[in-house]
């Protein structure tokens, strides 16, 4: 099968289309032909050297894809209601940038009704996330008030939707005006450009004070002090990504005395059962949305995964490019041809 590995790491163009063996199923599990790939910032930072696969994981980058089922573990399938020929996506801990893909039936979800394979590429991901921190990790409550660090990534269209259609208040933070409007449009009750605007008083202005009950912090280093100062009583910080750096100082005396949690998590090393009880909620609280249109993938971009006009043989590295220059407003995905 064709597979896009990584040569060696390196800039994006260190992503070559290359063949390899079939991959087979094992007990629990299921073979995909892949459809459609989603591109993540984890794979960006494998690409470079610094998110390694986890153990027994495939070094194939690609976290999660959209295709038909061919073939899997007989007893595990029927026992989801799955068969061979469905469409459905995955979590995956690897493997998900090549033709075929297996993943653990439990990570598994059916495509959306009205959804192609390409927008249910965009899906698991994000969306397995955002549920996990929002609203298990941060507790989210319908009437309070979210953050968003980074309003215009996979995550932040993900986290802005869901919150809204779950009876949230939203405030999302994005790098320009045109993103900020662009988060706007997504349903977001509030923009902040943290390149012209101080996020922290911004966040005091339009809560008259009291601060906001969540934030999803991409970044971390210094922003968690400036977060701290942002979160009401009882507030909770979830923080998911380190753009910003793995050392942070924070004021432990507001910790105590607004009763504040602090809190983080990463997806891709947790167990298959945890990943199941996402997929579960996802698939009766998050699925109905995306269903009746509450809630709709937001794709960016779609790049050839197979490009003979490529000097790699992929559109994969101009896909990492983009990531990279954070100039996207949503979802990347590449497309294998037969979504």
């Amino acid at each position: 099968m064709k597979v896009i590995e990584i040569a060696s790491f390196g800039a994006p163009d260190v992503l070559r289309l290359a063949e390899r063996p079939m991959p087979s199923a094992a007990v629990g599990e299921l073979c995909l032909r892949v459809s459609a790939s989603g591109v993540n910032r984890p794979d960006v930072l494998q690409r470079g050297g610094h998110y390694p696969a986890p153990e027994g994981a495939s070094d194939i980058p690609g976290l999660e894809v959209a295709g038909t089922i061919v073939d899997g573990d007989a007893q595990a399938l029927a026992a989801a209601g799955l068969h061979v020929g469905d469409r459905v996506c995955a979590l995956v801990a690897g493997g998900g940038y090549a033709e075929f893909c297996v993943a653990p039936i439990a990570q598994c979800l059916p495509v959306p009704r009205g959804l192609s394979d390409v927008e249910a590429a965009s899906l698991p991901e994000t969306f397995f996330t955002v549920w996990s921190n929002v609203f298990d990790r941060g507790r989210l409550a319908n009437g309070e008030t979210l953050l968003v660090q980074g309003g215009t990534s996979g995550i932040g269209v993900t986290a802005i939707q869901l919150a809204k259609a779950l009876g949230a208040k939203v405030i999302a933070t994005a790098g320009s005006d045109a993103k900020c409007d662009a988060i706007l449009a997504l349903g977001a009750d509030h923009a902040i450009n943290y390149k012209t605007q101080d996020f922290e008083a911004e966040v005091k202005r339009l809560t008259d004070g009291r601060g906001v009950d969540v934030i999803l912090d991409m970044v971390a280093g210094a922003y968690v002090a400036r977060e701290v100062n942002c979160l009401a009583e009882d507030g909770r910080l979830v923080i998911i990504a380190v753009q910003g750096g793995v050392k942070s100082e924070i004021n432990a005396g507001l910790v105590m005395r607004k009763r504040l949690t602090v809190t983080g998590s990463t997806l891709r090393v947790r167990p298959v059962a945890f990943k199941q009880a996402i997929a579960q909620a996802c698939l009766h609280k998050v699925w109905p949305l995306l269903e009746s249109g509450h809630v709709k993938p937001v794709i960016h971009s779609v790049f050839a995964a197979v490009d003979a006009a490529s000097p790699t043989g992929s559109g994969a590295a101009a896909a990492h490019a983009l990531m990279e220059s954070n100039r996207h407003v949503g979802k990347i995905v590449l497309n294998w041809g037969t979504a």
